[in-house]
């Protein structure tokens, strides 16, 4: 007998390696304090940690003071315990709706240390957000949940999910969490979307209301809006100053200003893509 086991051991390995590898992984332990940032992954139902976060300092964000400081208050009362809205910034491209969410959740946290997570779902998982939601809610730590580029297409039916978080369904929205999300619709759905629902629902009037009232379950709207050339200019000098870059006024002016035209658009991304250009020019690095 104890030849056979002998022989037959290779085999019987071969199988045990064969079945633990068909096993099924065991999940991953979501841990809201082992980082201040984190990327919901659905597939896997992991909150990933980021170390680092892309992200501006709020100083550096020019143009937009009023929803700047909007933002902020809401945040740091949210961060306090107290009651804060959910927010959408809705508006024009590259005008830092989700640099001053990042921006933001870092200037509270500099000043109570490690008062909120940030966790960044994808447009794609929305249909997920009951189940993020229900794990966030068994962690005390008070959580922005941030969602960038929000909209929605034709035929797309996930919306349904986010209104009842946000509003309406039996469990709602859990108290230590709140929900940021950018958009470049202010009513987040694509006007033929809402044209297709009124030409085809029996109601028309209503059919539209419906879809529109998604928006309505935000708190907060700040919008933003294409900014001018003083503005352009404020932020392309900020970066310039923050980096050391050096440059004089004219000159700098003069080069943002064709930037600017060969883009076809003036805004806080393309200042940013003319510094990175300059530093580039001048060998320096720069760490946002």
């Amino acid at each position: 007998m104890t030849d056979l086991l002998r022989a037959l051991a290779p085999s019987l390995q071969r199988i045990a390696d064969a079945l633990e590898r068909l096993a099924p992984k065991a999940p991953p332990v979501n841990d809201l304090e082992a980082a201040d940032a984190f990327v919901w992954h659905a597939e896997r139902e992991w909150l990933e940690p980021v170390a680092v976060v892309n992200r501006v300092e709020i100083e550096l964000l020019q143009g937009i003071e009023r929803v700047r400081d909007i933002l902020l208050d809401n945040t740091r009362r949210f961060a306090a315990g107290l009651p804060a809205n959910n927010v959408l910034l809705w508006g024009a491209r590259g005008m830092g709706k989700s640099s001053l969410v990042k921006a933001a959740h870092a200037a509270v946290n500099a000043q109570q240390k490690r008062a909120l997570a940030l966790v960044e779902i994808h447009r794609e998982d929305i249909p997920t957000l009951p189940h993020l939601l229900s794990t966030l809610r068994r962690s005390p730590r008070r959580t922005i949940l941030f969602c960038d580029d929000l909209s929605f297409d034709h035929e797309d039916t996930s919306y349904k999910s986010l209104k009842a978080v946000l509003d309406g369904g039996i469990e709602g929205r859990p108290p230590n969490v709140v929900l940021y999300a950018t958009s470049n619709r202010r009513h987040l759905l694509s006007r033929d979307m809402i044209e297709n629902e009124r030409s085809t629902a029996i109601n028309p009037g209503e059919a539209v209301e419906e879809k529109v009232s998604l928006s309505d379950r935000f708190g907060l709207w700040l919008g933003f809006h294409a900014c001018d050339q003083a503005t352009f200019h404020a932020m392309v000098k900020g970066y310039a100053a923050r980096f050391g870059l050096d440059v004089g006024d004219e000159q700098l002016k003069a080069e943002a200003n064709e930037w600017a035209i060969t883009r076809g658009a003036r805004s806080g991304r393309v200042a940013w893509q003319y510094i990175q250009d300059l530093a580039g020019r001048q060998n320096k690095h720069i760490d946002p």
